[in-house]
C-alpha cells in the first residue's frame, strides 16, 4: 500500500470516529497530533481539514447524487469515503479523478458492505461527470 493510501485510510479511521462520536474531525486530528499519535504523512491532515472545511458543499452534492439514500442512511463508513472522494475529486488538484474513485472503492471494499464499492463508484461517478459537463 502506498504512502497516499495510507493516508487515505488514517484519514478515514479520523473522519469515522469522529462521526461516530460526534465529534469536530479536526478536533480529533489535532488532539492525535499532539499526543504523538498524529498523521503519519501530512496528506493525512490535509485530506481531514480538507473535507471538513468543505463539508457542507461536501454533504450537498452527496446529497443531491446518492439517489434514494440520506447522509445519514448510508453506512458510516461509506458516507466517510464518500466525503474524503468528493474532496479529492474537486479540490485535489494533483489527483486524477480516476484515481480517487479506485481509491474509495479500494476502502470501501475492504471495510464495508459487498454492494459498497458499486454505491461509491456510482456516486462519486455521477458527480465527477457533473462537475465535467459544468
Amino acid at each position: 500500500m502506498g504512502a497516499r493510501s495510507k493516508a487515505r485510510k488514517r484519514a478515514l479511521d479520523t473522519l469515522y470516529a469522529a462521526d461516530l462520536r460526534g465529534e469536530s474531525a479536526v478536533e480529533a486530528l489535532d488532539r492525535a497530533i499532539a499526543a504523538g499519535e498524529g498523521p503519519p504523512n501530512d496528506y493525512t491532515a490535509t485530506l481531514v481539514r480538507g473535507v471538513v472545511a468543505e463539508s457542507a458543499s461536501i454533504d450537498a452534492l452527496l446529497s443531491r447524487y446518492s439517489t434514494g439514500w440520506t447522509l445519514d442512511r448510508m453506512p458510516a463508513v461509506d458516507r466517510n469515503v464518500l466525503r474524503l472522494g468528493v474532496w479529492e475529486l474537486l479540490h485535489a488538484d494533483d489527483v486524477p479523478g480516476t484515481v480517487a474513485i479506485t481509491e474509495a472503492m479500494a476502502l470501501v471494499q475492504d471495510l464495508s458492505t459487498d454492494e459498497s464499492p458499486q454505491f461509491v463508484n456510482g456516486v462519486l461517478g455521477a458527480i465527477q461527470r457533473a462537475e465535467a459537463a459544468e
